[in-house]
């Protein structure tokens, strides 16, 4: 097998660990960019500032710093942002009153 042929093979391997949830801890890596577009995201979601805020629980303020560029989100909200991103809807059901 070629040396590509087998990390492709690894690859997927190591994803489908990962997704079967057998996957050791050190195995793999979470990537959370550094820099989020927070505005396109808000964007993509077709939402004002107060209704992404008060949607997702942000202030105004910080929503409003983070799409003029004058901070980043950090780390934990970075990741959130991605999820917000990747499956708003998700997000919306689980902030929902019980």
């Amino acid at each position: 097998m070629s040396a590509v042929a087998d990390s492709i093979r690894r690859g997927l391997e190591q994803a489908i660990a990962y997704v079967d949830g057998t996957a050791a801890e050190g195995d793999y890596r979470v990537h959370i960019p550094e820099r989020i577009d927070v505005k396109a995201i808000r964007a993509k979601l077709d939402m004002t500032q107060e209704e992404f805020a008060g949607r997702f629980g942000f202030s105004v303020n910080t929503l409003r710093h983070w799409e003029q560029g004058s901070r980043q989100p950090e780390g934990p909200t970075r990741a959130y942002l991605l999820v917000i991103d990747r499956a708003p809807k998700a997000v919306q059901e689980a902030l929902r009153p019980a």
